[in-house]
């Protein structure tokens, strides 16, 4: 019996119907103890508990991407840890990989409260955040005061690597035509910390953040970071799920010119089509009307479609990190056939509890005996090859 589902959650959800950012935050303050604390003999013993029970070790979910050592295709998405503040402990809950920010190279508190919902008859959530965040110097900050006090050797300590992604974003207060200037400064500050980088341009909580995704906005983000990294670090899109083909066909080649290493497909939609849920409980406002990005089921099927159409458009060049309404082994194998190498979770994680990602991994090995493949890289786009 999975005591999250059958009691934490609706406990939590329904019954005292917490405030989801204050949930979170407070999920996130635990999270930061424990990794300020792994040397403590029983935080250590925690963690390795934790680390067992959530994780699954097995061969045939092995990748290796941008010269990166993936244990298992699941990561954690952006969002969830936006300042870093967990970084060192996130391989204990089962992920192969974990990607933190949204961060922005100015401090920002994001905007106002509330701005954070569930939308539970949708297996959803609706979010405003805006990119609240300590700022990319706090983070590379906290990176080196980690490292100085690098822990002793403990059970709950992962011998090989385990890849940090960093999702960028542009600070509010910087105007549009300015934004290159602005990824520049995040990625200068942050550049020895994080194994692979992300330009956000797809959030739909920053204004004007999304016209960055056009040729001209992107190619000039893309051309700064470029010179600046002169190759070393895997630099990454993440992009909408509301763009039509055209337009990410026209971002694909600007990937190929500006050797982008990958696509992370989806953010966050602003279409309101198809919810369950028609009055936001906290407003009591039509959600039509309510501001944000919808995470969770409602995406699950357009994101799909975008990573098949990356991976139709690109032949299986482009590494795809898959992202939006995974749920179940079944949902990560979908995104996984259509092409994604990597896949992420968030919304999922939230309303299926930790114990989720051990479930899609045993899943996924189930899947690849069924289907006579060795290894996950053999599954990637498989859908797609006749």
């Amino acid at each position: 019996m999975d005591i999250y589902q059958s009691g934490v959650r609706p406990l939590l959800f329904s019954v005292l119907k917490t405030d989801a950012e204050w949930l979170h935050n407070r999920t996130l303050q635990l999270l930061e103890v424990a990794a300020k604390t792994q040397s403590n003999p029983a935080t250590s013993q925690m963690l390795w508990r934790l680390h067992k029970s959530l994780g699954v070790q097995d061969s045939r979910l092995e990748q290796s991407k941008w010269g990166l050592s993936f244990k298992n295709p699941v990561g954690l998405a952006a969002g969830f840890d936006k300042n870093g503040v967990a970084a060192d402990i996130w391989e204990n809950f089962g992920f192969g990989f974990a990607e933190l920010g949204t961060v922005t190279s100015q401090p920002q508190p994001g905007n106002p409260q509330p701005r954070l919902f569930r939308l539970s008859a949708d297996s959803a959530a609706l979010n405003r955040m805006g990119f609240n965040n300590q700022g990319a110097a706090a983070m590379a900050a906290r990176f080196q005061a980690a490292q100085k006090h690098s822990k002793d050797v403990s059970p709950s300590i992962p011998q090989s690597p385990f890849p940090l992604g960093l999702n960028l974003g542009k600070s509010k207060v910087t105007p549009l035509e300015q934004a290159a200037a602005d990824y520049l400064e995040s990625f200068k500050l942050l550049k020895d910390w994080g194994d692979y980088f992300v330009v956000n341009v797809s959030s739909p909580n920053t204004p004007g953040l999304r016209s960055l995704q056009d040729a001209a906005g992107l190619s000039t983000i893309l051309e700064t970071l470029q010179q600046e990294n002169q190759g070393i670090k895997p630099i990454l899109v993440k992009i909408a799920p509301d763009l039509e083909p055209e337009a990410i066909a026209s971002i694909l080649d600007l990937a190929k010119t500006y050797q982008v290493a990958g696509i992370i497909a989806t953010n966050t939609t602003i279409r309101r089509d198809g919810l369950k849920t028609q009055i936001l409980r906290e407003t009591g406002k039509p959600i039509a009307e309510e501001a944000g990005g919808i995470s969770g089921m409602p995406v699950q099927e357009r994101s799909t479609q975008v990573i098949r159409f990356i991976w139709q458009y690109t032949k299986g060049e482009l590494p795809i990190i898959g992202v939006g309404g995974i749920f179940t082994a079944q949902d990560a194998w979908e995104k996984i056939a259509a092409g994604a190498s990597l896949i992420q979770v968030y919304t999922g994680w939230v309303y299926e509890g930790p114990w989720m990602v051990r479930r899609i991994l045993e899943g996924l090995l189930q899947k690849l005996e069924e289907k006579g493949f060795n290894s996950i890289s053999e599954a990637v786009g498989s859908e797609n090859i006749k």
